[in-house]
Parts: C-alpha cells; sequence; structure tokens
C-alpha cells in the first residue's frame, strides 16, 4: 500500500507529511512556526519571525545567479480545521491521517491541509535542495491566512526584499493567477431577554447534515446547498405551520468554508408533533430533490429531547429568521468582461442564537472595490430591518491583475517548453494574501500557482497527486528562469 511520503517528488511529499504531523489550524501557530525556524537554522539559513510571526527564511543565489531578481516564496502556514460530525478530533493535538486513495490523497474525515501545506512544503524542498539554480530567495510563510489574513496584514514594508512573489496557494495545475478577489467580513449581533416557553409545548432539535460544503470563493459557483439557509427554510415553515418557537441556532463555524452542517431546536405545541415530523420528512424529500445533482444526500432529522428552560421572544424570532431567510448567499455577479469568472459573492457562514445573544457572520467577496461595497451594505440593510447590529472588519482589496507582468511572460514560455500546452492565464474568485502584500510592497511582480486541490475547507478536500510533480517542476524551472535585474 502506498503510503505519502513514497510519492514524487519525495522531498515534497515527506515534508508535507512532517506538516501533517503538527496541529497547525488558524489561530494555534506556535507549535508550526518553531518547526519551520527550527527547520530554517538546521540548514544554516538566516531565519526570523517577524513581529506578527510571519516566518521568513532566506537563501543566498546559487554562484552564478546573483544577478537575477530576487524571488519571495510565499505560502500560509495554517490550515482549516474542518471534520465530519461523527469524528473525534481535536486540530490542536491530534495529527492529520493523510492517505492515498487512488489519484488521490486525502486525510481521514478532517479536512487535509494540502491547502496551504502543499506550498509550504515545496518551499521547504527548494530551501533544502542544494542543486537547484536560483537566484536571491526568501520563504514568506505568513499566519492565520484562514481567519482573516492577519500575517499579510501585519507584514511590514522592507521584511522581505525580492521583487517577484511566487505565490504557491491556488488550486488547480496548470493555471497562472495574476489576479483575486478582495473581501469583506460582515457580523451581526443582537442581544434579547430570553422569555419561558408556552405551557404544553414539546422541544426536538432538528439537524441537517451530509452536505458537500467547500471553499467560499472558489466553489461557490457550483450552487452547493448551504446549512443555514436550509434551516432558514425550515424554520420559517415551522413557525408559520406548526407555531413553533425558537430556542437555539448553530449552524457552520468558519466564514470562509459553506457551512455543511446545522442544527436548530424549537419547541411547538404537542398536538403538532404528527405534523412536525411530516414537515421534516417533506423538506428533506424537497432538499434532495433540488440538490440531487450537486450534493450528496442530505439528511434532516429531527429528535426530541428535553424542554428547554428558556425560548427566544417571538418578535425576536421572527425577525431573525426573516433576515436569515432573506440573506443574501451565493454568487452575485460574473466579472461582466470574463464571464466564466464569479466577480461578487456572500457567504452565510456562521449563525449562532441562543442564550440571549445573536450572532450571523458572513464573508463578502469580489474583485470589484464597489460591488464589494454594495454587496456588503445590502447585507447591512437585511439586518438592520431585524434590529441587529452590524459591524465591518478584515475589508481587503482585490488584486489587479497585469497582462504584461515579465515574471507572467517567463513563466508562460517555461510552462509550454516544458509540458507542450500554453497555462492558463486567470483571476481567481479566492481571497490570496497578494493583493494585501502587493498594497505593503508596491511594484512587486505577482504570480499564484499550485498543484490541483478539491473541496479545500472540508473533509472531501484532496489533493491530484499526478499534479504534484508539474508543479514542484514548473516551481523550480521557473526559479532557474527568473529575469535578471
Amino acid at each position: 500500500m502506498k503510503t505519502i511520503q513514497s510519492l514524487e517528488p519525495q522531498n515534497v511529499w515527506t515534508h508535507f507529511y512532517s506538516l501533517t504531523q503538527i496541529p497547525r489550524p488558524s489561530g494555534f501557530m506556535q507549535p508550526i512556526k518553531e518547526f519551520l525556524l527550527n527547520f530554517g537554522k538546521g540548514l544554516g539559513l538566516e531565519s526570523f519571525a517577524d513581529e506578527v510571526g510571519n516566518v521568513i527564511i532566506r537563501k543566498p543565489a546559487t554562484p552564478g545567479m546573483e544577478n537575477r531578481k530576487g524571488v519571495i516564496l510565499q505560502a500560509h502556514m495554517d490550515m482549516v480545521p474542518q471534520k465530519n460530525n461523527d469524528v473525534e478530533f481535536d486540530f490542536e493535538k491530534d495529527p492529520i491521517q493523510a492517505y492515498v486513495d487512488g489519484e488521490w490523497v486525502k486525510a481521514k474525515g478532517t479536512t487535509l491541509g494540502a491547502d496551504n501545506g502543499l506550498g509550504v512544503a515545496a518551499i521547504m524542498a527548494v530551501l533544502e535542495d542544494k542543486n537547484l539554480k536560483h537566484g536571491p530567495l526568501e520563504a514568506l510563510i505568513t499566519m492565520d491566512e484562514e481567519t482573516g489574513m492577519v500575517g499579510a496584514f501585519g507584514l511590514k514594508a522592507g521584511t522581505v526584499t525580492g521583487e517577484i512573489l511566487l505565490n504557491l496557494d491556488s488550486e488547480d495545475e496548470g493555471d497562472l493567477y495574476i489576479g483575486c478577489a478582495g473581501g469583506i467580513d460582515v457580523t451581526a449581533s443582537l442581544q434579547y431577554q430570553e422569555v419561558e416557553p408556552e405551557e404544553g409545548d414539546i422541544a426536538f432539535k432538528v439537524t441537517v447534515k451530509g452536505l458537500r460544503g467547500g471553499h467560499s470563493g472558489l466553489e461557490i459557483n457550483e450552487g452547493r446547498a448551504n446549512a443555514n439557509k436550509l434551516l432558514a427554510r425550515f424554520a420559517y415553515d415551522a413557525i408559520i405551520d406548526e407555531e413553533a418557537r425558537l430556542v437555539s441556532w448553530s449552524g457552520g463555524n468558519m466564514r470562509n468554508a459553506i457551512p455543511r452542517e446545522g442544527e436548530v431546536v424549537i419547541t411547538i405545541p404537542e398536538e403538532n408533533e404528527g405534523d412536525l415530523l411530516e414537515l421534516v420528512a417533506e423538506m428533506e424529500e424537497t432538499f434532495n430533490e433540488e440538490y440531487g445533482a450537486i450534493e450528496t444526500p442530505i439528511s434532516l432529522q429531527v429528535e426530541r429531547i428535553d424542554m428547554p428552560s428558556k425560548v427566544v421572544p417571538e418578535d425576536v424570532q421572527d425577525a431573525l429568521v426573516c433576515a436569515i431567510y432573506g440573506c443574501r448567499n451565493g454568487v452575485t455577479r460574473m466579472i461582466p468582461t470574463i464571464p466564466d469568472t464569479v466577480e461578487t459573492s456572500s457567504n452565510l457562514a456562521i449563525v449562532e442564537i441562543g442564550n440571549g445573544n445573536a450572532s450571523i457572520k458572513i464573508l463578502a467577496r469580489s474583485s470589484s472595490d464597489s460591488m464589494k461595497e454594495y454587496l456588503a451594505k445590502s447585507l447591512e440593510s437585511a439586518f438592520l430591518l431585524a434590529g441587529m447590529k452590524v459591524e465591518f472588519s478584515g475589508s481587503y482589496s482585490g488584486w489587479q491583475p497585469n497582462v504584461n507582468s515579465p515574471i507572467l511572460a517567463a513563466m508562460k514560455k517555461s510552462y509550454q517548453e516544458q509540458f507542450g500546452v500554453e497555462p492558463h492565464v486567470k483571476v481567481i474568485h479566492a481571497g490570496l494574501e497578494c493583493g494585501i502584500i502587493g498594497a505593503s510592497i508596491p511594484g512587486l511582480d505577482m504570480i499564484s500557482f499550485g498543484p490541483t486541490l478539491r473541496s479545500p475547507h472540508s473533509p472531501d478536500e484532496r489533493a491530484l497527486i499526478s499534479t504534484v510533480p508539474k508543479f514542484y517542476d514548473f516551481l523550480t524551472a521557473t526559479l532557474a528562469n527568473t529575469p535578471e535585474e
């Protein structure tokens, strides 16, 4: 049976395996930061962490290559912690259980961390290889990219000095990305006084699961179901038809992951129990009819539970459910000049209601700053009407493409010579750190590329084995052919 350490190129996969053994969920960076610093110092290379915690490792040019432009190899050290509901796993303690499944590398019931672990592994392989030809190199491995681009925002001018930045954080081998979407976090919140439940009511927990989830940028155009939107449809009908009262709601846990699972707790008059069970069965059938071509079977389950002592006030409940029901989710607009690329979208990522507090978190994306502002204000309007407080945070602009980039021209030529076909030049609907880093270090010539990954940010995340050698060979050929100063 193949193990990932036996795959080619072995240096990249061996380093990737090492990364799977180190807990590195966003927000828990100390172990991986220390590992990377020790790795660089063990190679005898200048290695340090900046004020925010980004790791920088410098490798001098190989003899005869000193006149080449300096290259920054950039990836992020954190991974999205997502697991299936039936899997016991602690992302701050347990190693990822990666395995080979045919053409793919996957993980057992959790995210794999190939986003962006394969990028980091490739950088480590370049740093330790004494036979490669390259100009001056700087590895820039950033902190907490997945939860707000913390490392990129904290990077100060002068920390790195290269003129070319190669971002190794995109997910389709053979694609060169020269632009990306910007984003903004939208958070709506409300405090309320809980009230006594109605006398004679009984309580139920309704759970939706079985959804594919996925990356809220790369896969938002696929029409995948959003657990919070499905629960909103159920809750709305239960309130109207079965006199339901909302007790609590919990759905999603990451802004940049399409929510795969969620649950609501409701109370209803005891005499409506049969009708509620019928409603659950009917809605499960409806959801599977609507999403049968996209999703794996969707499960909507109901379970009777003990009566809670408090419920959400009826007027607050109605306002919240209507706001969630009406909240924009999914693609708003495609790029007019590139019709097959998403321009503007939103992900209704996290809903938490209960114990007197309601919180709704959304990630809005757009490669157009004006459309990003329009989308954010339209989301704000929906929640203001529900009496909620709305806050914006973490806003960043998109990365505007430069079709005349010198490194782009060199990489297109190199790819054609290596593989006999031209690479695809694209703009990605995801938040890459290039836009933020480019804003703080003007004039950087930037390209993003990587091996083929599917369903990052979900437990279905997987890496296509055959693309990793091509990705790495292309990276090393690019370093050997960077332009001169």
